[in-house]
């Protein structure tokens, strides 16, 4: 399944994109699409068979599964 991730800050992007990295997942950070967030700029869109939010970084804003009809939101931080 394919998933965008968006962060409250360039740096939990970036160490979420190396967390997935380090753990196989195929990932690469990506600017946000503007119908999903403007905080920080940047996501990470990765390919794995669940969400793997334990490899996210905590500082995640919320996670999307990607569809052909768009984005579903899946998961949202609440702090």
């Amino acid at each position: 399944m394919n998933y965008a991730a968006t962060f409250h800050t360039h740096l939990a992007a970036l160490r979420s994109y190396k967390r997935l990295s380090a753990a196989g997942v195929s990932a690469r950070q990506a600017p946000v699409p503007r119908s999903l967030s403007s905080s920080c700029g940047t996501c990470v869109l990765y390919q794995y068979h669940q969400p793997a939010l334990d490899l996210l970084d905590g500082d995640l804003e919320a996670v999307y599964q990607m569809t052909t009809e768009g984005y579903q939101l899946i998961h949202q931080n609440e702090e």
